[in-house]
């Protein structure tokens, strides 16, 4: 297991291994290096970057066309491609799995790793899966790499991937970021948000390279971008209301430096390595240290000097507990969304998802429960698939864990105690920021444990 700052080099701890493999010999393939990545932004920015080397590398990933797909896929059952990227959601396809029977992989890669943890910040259920997976493939060497990941994380890491701690070591590189300045600055009201904003925008010393502007809320992002434009800045606007194309437009902009600053929600920045960003601000509060260390950790990736300002009001902390409370369904919601789905299938397979949200949950953009009800229900062969109309069928019993209140519980309490310690972190002196930070990922975690 990697922990290392980002930008430092994580990659590397496969890349390099893949170019030492041996080639082929006689009937037998070569061997290759198998990387399970959540990020497709990522993936294919890796891949173009080792082919303009002339490394044999590829992906897999929903972005192909069909036909691109079967070429890759029988390119790889005739030996080519010493590296190959795909999600863990491509072992759902029985296709995929035929496909890596005719190959040996020598070592299994897990990038963001902590994903694999239910107590890390960006859960996904089918990265749970990485044990089976690991088993499937007959077990290869395998390295789980990572940012962000407390003790608490690390140790559900190689719980998932079932391995005893006398299987596997950990590699600690610290967090530490010497060219990032990280200010934390309180404030009162929008009004004085703005013009903290728009003071940083304006710092001449932060002129040649480009910024990030986070934001929870896309109606306050759209507040700002309004000032903004008021104010006469410049700027690129990045959230999940805006389509696919518009949204690859604003990324191909700013990545290329045509445009040099974007207001974004946390998945602007995800899988993307542009190298001299001076400045990222949060405008609002995040829900986690982790998200916050892995949105700050985009910045100075060139090693140059850059700014990291936290715009902190306590108003924001309610937003954040109510994302809390709306990604974590409880028993109750369990037992309700289970009664639709047994009783009233017909109605949810031909009304679908809004109708069943407007059944079971607030209506708000921002209450996942009932993705991520159905999502775990998936996980666990409760339902037919992910998607409708087969998340709707319900195929096999519940696992007594799914129900298990106190269980449910204690993950909200855990994402409540990550969001206490961003509070703890504004409330330290300037000099010991990134003590704490430090303290955080390399000691204890929320809880407290080695």
């Amino acid at each position: 297991m990697v922990v290392m700052p980002t930008g430092a080099g994580k990659s590397l701890c496969y890349q390099i291994p893949a170019l030492m493999l041996p080639q082929a010999t006689g009937e037998d393939l070569a061997p290759m290096v198998l990387v399970l990545s959540p990020l497709v932004a990522l993936m294919q920015d890796q891949v173009d970057a080792l082919v303009a080397r002339g490394i044999d590398a590829t992906f897999l990933n929903s972005t192909l066309r069909r036909d691109e797909r079967l070429q890759r896929q029988a390119a790889i059952c005739q030996g080519q491609y010493r590296l190959v990227y795909v999600t863990p959601e491509r072992f759902r396809k029985t296709a995929f799995r035929d496909v890596m029977k005719h190959r040996h992989v020598s070592l299994m890669a897990i990038d963001e790793a902590h994903c694999v943890s239910a107590w890390g910040h960006d859960f996904r259920p089918d990265y749970s899966r990485v044990g089976e997976i690991r088993q499937s493939l007959g077990s290869p060497t395998t390295i789980a790499l990572t940012a962000t990941a407390t003790a608490a994380c690390r140790r559900d890491i190689a719980n998932q991937l079932d391995l005893p701690e006398s299987q596997w070591t950990v590699f600690h590189e610290g967090i530490e970021r010497p060219n990032l300045r990280i200010e934390i600055e309180t404030v009162m009201d929008e009004g004085e948000k703005l013009a903290s904003l728009l003071s940083a925008i304006a710092d001449t010393t932060l002129a040649t390279g480009s910024a990030i502007v986070y934001f929870s809320l896309i109606k306050t992002l759209q507040r700002f971008s309004d000032q903004l434009l008021e104010s006469r800045v410049d700027h690129l606007v990045y959230h999940g209301e805006l389509n696919r194309q518009e949204r690859r437009r604003v990324q191909r902009q700013f990545m290329s430096g045509d445009a040099d600053l974007v207001l974004a929600t946390p998945a602007f920045g995800m899988g993307i390595d542009k190298s001299d960003i001076r400045l990222v601000v949060h405008a609002e509060t995040p829900g986690s240290i982790e998200s916050y260390y892995q949105e700050i950790g985009r910045a100075g990736r060139d090693g140059m000097p850059s700014r990291c300002l936290w715009l902190y009001d306590q108003a924001d902390l309610m937003t954040q507990m109510q994302f809390i409370d709306w990604a974590n369904p409880d028993a109750s919601f369990y037992d309700r969304l289970l009664h639709e789905l047994t009783h009233h299938p017909e109605r949810s397979a031909a009304f679908g998802m809004d109708d069943l949200r407007r059944r079971l949950q607030r209506v708000s953009r921002h209450d996942h429960r009932l993705d991520t009800a159905l999502a775990m229900l998936d996980r666990y062969g409760v339902v037919a698939g992910p998607n409708p109309p087969d998340c709707f069928r319900v195929i096999s019993s519940v696992p007594p864990d799914l129900l298990d209140d106190d269980r449910l519980q204690q993950k909200t309490r855990r994402d409540q105690e990550r969001l206490y310690a961003l509070v703890r972190l504004a409330a330290s002196p300037p000099e010991e920021y990134k003590e704490f930070l430090n303290r955080y990922f390399m000691d204890s975690g929320v809880d407290g444990e080695d």
